[in-house]
């Protein structure tokens, strides 16, 4: 499959989303996320893991927006630089459920995602420039050594002794090594780069040809539908608001 359809899918469901701020839309949208996550086959650990950044976020996201959100309806609480009314309350749910419902796909449609499968499709079914592309792509491939920099890093600086006192300040001075070699590492590989043609002029041919057909137009409909039907049920049930 073709990540390039997930990436279309995932903002034609985002646009759908954010024509309004209801809590009905996103609810159902999440309610048939959830409903394929089945589909997709993803372990519940793998998926826990990679949505906990966006399960971190949401209550954040909610807990700020329920005391500095546009106040309306009964208050419950002033506290003079923030306040908490029915109004507030509503439109933090419903922008954590949007947060959730626009999030959950975009994530877990990625998990098995090939970053050159996606750099083929950027390049060739939305023809975004080949420089561009390409060192995305080189930076996605380097960006799996920071891990292993890291333990280099710290493996040094405990074999000369330095690794023993002092947590936050190694770690920030691990930090700042960890820059200086990913900023090297980067202007070696931008070097070897332009050596080999990769930032030529002209038209240029790929090793491995991107498919768009059924079953990526099945996905971005998928999507799109679930926006669609959001929509629908939100309007039908009179909860839609711009």
């Amino acid at each position: 499959m073709q990540p390039v359809a997930a990436l279309l899918g995932v903002l034609a469901l985002g646009v759908c989303l954010v024509l309004s701020l209801d809590v009905v839309s996103a609810a159902v949208a999440l309610g048939l996320e959830v409903a394929l996550l089945p589909v997709l086959r993803i372990p519940v650990r793998t998926l826990l893991l990679r949505t906990a950044p966006v399960l971190v976020a949401v209550p954040v996201t909610m807990l700020s927006i329920a005391l500095y959100g546009r106040p309306s309806g009964r208050e419950w609480f002033d506290l003079g630089f923030a306040h908490v009314t029915d109004g507030s309350l509503v439109l933090a749910v419903a922008t954590g459920l949007r947060v959730l419902a626009i999030g959950l796909p975009g994530i877990v449609l990625f998990v098995r995602a090939d970053p050159t499968d996606l750099a083929d499709g950027l390049a060739q079914v939305l023809r975004l420039p080949a420089r561009f592309v390409l060192g995305a792509l080189a930076a996605v491939r380097m960006m799996t050594l920071l891990g292993d920099d890291w333990r280099q890093l710290a493996m040094a600086r405990r074999a000369r002794g330095l690794a023993d006192t002092g947590r936050i300040r190694r770690g920030a001075s691990m930090a700042f090594s960890l820059l200086v070699l990913a900023l090297r590492r980067a202007t070696a590989l931008a070097v070897a780069m332009e050596s080999r043609g990769f930032g030529a002029q002209g038209r240029r041919t790929w090793a491995r040809a991107a498919r768009f057909a059924g079953p990526e137009w099945a996905m971005v409909g998928v999507l799109a539908g679930i926006g669609v039907v959001a929509i629908a049920v939100s309007v039908a049930a009179g909860t839609w608001r711009v």
